[in-house]
C-alpha cells in the first residue's frame, strides 16, 4: 500500500527526494529497503536517526565497499551459514543461496574516499548466488550484494530482499498494466504529480477491496455497476 509519495522539484534529485519521503512516514521498528541509487550514508544516517534500519542493494556506485563486499563472499574465511530457496517458472529452475556475514567492523576498513561515506548501524552485509537453468539446457549463476543495520539471519535476508522486489511487482507493474501509467501523456504544470496520487488512492482502494479478484476486474466491474464501485469505497473507514 502507498504511503507517501512527492514529486521532484527543479534539480532536486530521486536521493533527496526519497528523504523528504522518509521524514514523512513513522521508521521506528521499522525495515527499510532500497536499490543501489539509494546506499548513500545520508539516507542511511536518516533512517538510523528516525529509529529504523536500513538494507540496500550494492553495487558498483559504491566501488570500494562492492569491492569489499565482493571480495568477502568469493573466499570468505569459514564455511557461512545459508539458505537456499528454489522457485520454477516459466519452464526455469532458479536456484538461490543467501549468505550473510555479521563480523562487519573487522571487514570493511575505514577509508578518505567519497563512496567510503559512512554508513551508520552496519551491521550485516549479505550476497544472494542466483543460478538459473533453462529449459534449452544453459545455466547461468549471478551474485548480488546488500549490505543491511539489520542483523538479519540467512531466512530472515532472503525474505526482506523477496519483499522488496513485492513493491515492484505490486505496485508499478500494477500501475503500468492495469492503469496503463507508462503512456500517460500528461506533461504540464501538477497535472503529473495529481493524476499519480488519484492512481494510488484508487489502488490503495482497490487492493484492500475483494482481494480475491484482480485489480483490472476490479477496474472494470467499477466501471460497469455502480453497486459494486460503492461496495469497495464503503469498505474503506
Amino acid at each position: 500500500m502507498v504511503l507517501a509519495q512527492a514529486a521532484m522539484e527543479g534539480r532536486e534529485n530521486e536521493i533527496l527526494t526519497a528523504g523528504a519521503v522518509l521524514q514523512l512516514i513513522d521508521l521506528k521498528g521499522m525495515l527499510v529497503t532500497g536499490d543501489a541509487m539509494h546506499c548513500h550514508g545520508k539516507t542511511a544516517q536518516l533512517i538510523w536517526d528516525r529509529g529504523g534500519e536500513w538494507r540496500f542493494s550494492l553495487k558498483a556506485n559504491r566501488p570500494a565497499l562492492h569491492a569489499d563486499v565482493a571480495g568477502f563472499f568469493a573466499d570468505p574465511p569459514a564455511p557461512l551459514s545459508v539458505h537456499t530457496t528454489v522457485d520454477a517458472n516459466h519452464g526455469r529452475i532458479e536456484t538461490r543461496r543467501h549468505l550473510v556475514y555479521h563480523e562487519v567492523d573487522r571487514l570493511i576498513p575505514t577509508r578518505s574516499e567519497s563512496d567510503e561515506a559512512p554508513m551508520p548501524g552496519l551491521a550485516m552485509i549479505g550476497m544472494i548466488e542466483a543460478t538459473i537453468e533453462h529449459p534449452d539446457g544453459r545455466s547461468t549463476t549471478t551474485r548480488r550484494y546488500y549490505v543491511s543495520s539489520a542483523p538479519l539471519s540467512p531466512t530472515r535476508f532472503a525474505g526482506a530482499v523477496r519483499s522488496h522486489w513485492q513493491i515492484e511487482n505490486g505496485l508499478h507493474w500494477v500501475l503500468d498494466t492495469a492503469f496503463d501509467e507508462d503512456r500517460a501523456r500528461n506533461r504540464r504544470d501538477h497535472g503529473p504529480e495529481n493524476l499519480a496520487i488519484l492512481r494510488k488512492l484508487a489502488l490503495n482502494v482497490l487492493r484492500t477491496a475483494r482481494p480475491d479478484i484482480s485489480i483490472r476486474r476490479k477496474r472494470k466491474r467499477s466501471g460497469w455497476s455502480d453497486a459494486f464501485a460503492r461496495s469497495a469505497l464503503g469498505q474503506m473507514r
